[in-house]
């Protein structure tokens, strides 16, 4: 089913005649439970035209690397032969992803994009809406509720939207059906990337080789569908009492397949859903964090134009860390020691080692990370750019909703003023005296250790200090 609500056109122009619907994929790269690619397909049927699929690649996103393109190329890969075997080209085109997709919408019926809630993202589709010659409708599908629906302003906490979700959350969760395309496009002679892996693409792509790939993630819905399986097999029975352990990782590590939308949100509640013999409760905390939590930061970022900024924090936070911007900050560390896992601190040296190595790190330790790095900054300013940068670079789920929420959250974004102390202001603070209360984390360091020995595809600490 595709709810109205998950619809909008984002031009004035109608749907005119034409040899083709394009699907234009960005954001949501899945073949299957795409409400994009469905409603493209039931459009194209309706007309009697065939679907076609189109991704422009460009060398040059904000910030991303051969780390981020490697994985990304591997989950086209994948959406390209399941395309295939629904009878659907991929057309893949190398530049601007607007260039390629109007010269592709001047023989087109109408395009069909997913939604992308970054500024980039959004400033591609207004340059597309403003230039195609056809309807430009775009379709909300990496969301369980969409963003309006669940509320028209910027939340202040997790609190605030969490009863707004649930009050329409079984409206959307319910399953979105695969339709059959009457008409082929794979016939079609359109000008294209011929490429036959994700090496000759990368090959070909001059993007920036500083941070290798990893070996812990592999790209594609068919590795995030065996990641899922996993976890409903294994973990999820484990979720509410062990999620936070640093030690073990009980977490379902489906962030960077969500991030590069290789995996449906709403397909991952419904599955979780519906797994039987695990206990209710654990169920409804990996919904919570999956929905409420995760569209907080689609509500964020959506609702706030300085996300990415020191502007994005709540004003409280904002002036209580000005208070204390002046405290004595012993020790401090540079850049290059913090990306380099150099500090006086093994928790945080482990949990930065993770991230550089796996391009992922447990969601605790994320929390903990983000903290040490403004205790250690020269100033609360320079903290935050540091971590968005850190973040940005090494993280397979950096540059996302959800993440620039996360940091944004070590900064008070999203949190409630704390007792006041040196440095932090009035906000939350954490010591690693708290780690080891609550968890073993000599065993999360001997784990961290482990896949540094194991992970020989990682490498690549260096990059230049943010301005």
């Amino acid at each position: 089913m595709i709810q109205d609500e998950r619809v909008r056109r984002l031009n004035g122009a109608e749907m005119v005649r034409g040899r083709y619907v394009v699907y234009w994929m960005q954001a949501s790269q899945r073949a299957e439970h795409n409400h994009a690619l469905e409603f493209a397909v039931r459009t194209a049927n309706e007309r009697g035209l065939p679907v076609v699929c189109y991704f422009g690649l460009t060398a040059d996103f904000p910030q991303a690397n051969l780390r981020h393109y490697t994985f990304m190329l591997e989950g086209l890969d994948d959406v390209r032969q399941t395309l295939a075997a629904r009878g659907i080209r991929l057309v893949l085109r190398v530049g601007p992803p607007f260039e390629g997709l109007i010269d592709l919408a001047s023989r087109a019926a109408a395009v069909v994009v997913d939604r992308g809630y970054l500024r980039v993202q959004r400033k591609w589709r207004r340059r597309a809406a403003a230039e195609i010659p056809c309807v430009l409708i775009e379709v909300e599908t990496d969301a369980v509720v969409p963003v309006e629906v669940a509320s028209e302003k910027e939340e202040y906490a997790a609190a605030t939207l969490r009863p707004k979700i649930r009050r329409q959350m079984d409206r959307f969760l319910v399953p979105l059906k695969h339709g059959k395309v009457k008409h082929d496009s794979l016939g079609l002679r359109l000008a294209g990337e011929n490429w036959t892996s994700p090496s000759t693409l990368l090959k070909k792509l001059e993007v920036d080789p500083s941070v290798a790939p990893v070996a812990a993630f592999r790209g594609g819905a068919s590795a995030a569908r065996e990641r899922l399986s996993s976890f409903v097999r294994e973990n999820l029975r484990d979720y509410t009492d062990l999620r936070n352990e640093p030690g073990l990782e009980v977490s379902s590590r489906l962030s960077p397949y969500l991030h590069f939308g290789q995996i449906s949100p709403l397909h991952v509640a419904l599955t979780v859903g519906k797994a039987r013999g695990k206990p209710r409760a654990c169920k409804e905390d990996f919904l919570e964090e999956l929905i409420v939590r995760r569209e907080l930061g689609l509500n964020f970022v959506r609702f706030n134009p300085a996300y990415d900024s020191f502007r994005a924090l709540p004003a409280w936070a904002a002036q209580s860390l000005a208070r204390h911007a002046r405290d004595k900050r012993e020790p401090t560390y540079s850049l290059k020691n913090l990306e380099a896992a150099r500090t006086h601190d093994p928790y945080w040296n482990a949990a930065m080692t993770e991230m550089l190595v796996t391009g992922y790190m447990h969601n605790y330790m994320r929390m903990y990370w983000g903290k040490k790095i403004l205790e250690w900054s020269p100033t609360p300013e320079k903290a935050l750019k540091t971590a968005l940068y850190l973040n940005n670079k090494y993280f397979l789920d950096g540059r996302d909703p959800n993440s620039f929420a996360g940091v944004a959250w070590c900064f008070g974004k999203h949190d409630r003023p704390w007792t006041e102390r040196p440095i932090f202001g009035k906000i939350r603070y954490m010591n690693a005296r708290g780690l080891e209360r609550k968890f073993d984390m000599d065993a999360y360091v001997r784990r961290v250790r482990a896949m540094e020995r194991g992970d020989a595809r990682s490498s690549g600490r260096s990059g230049r200090e943010p301005d």
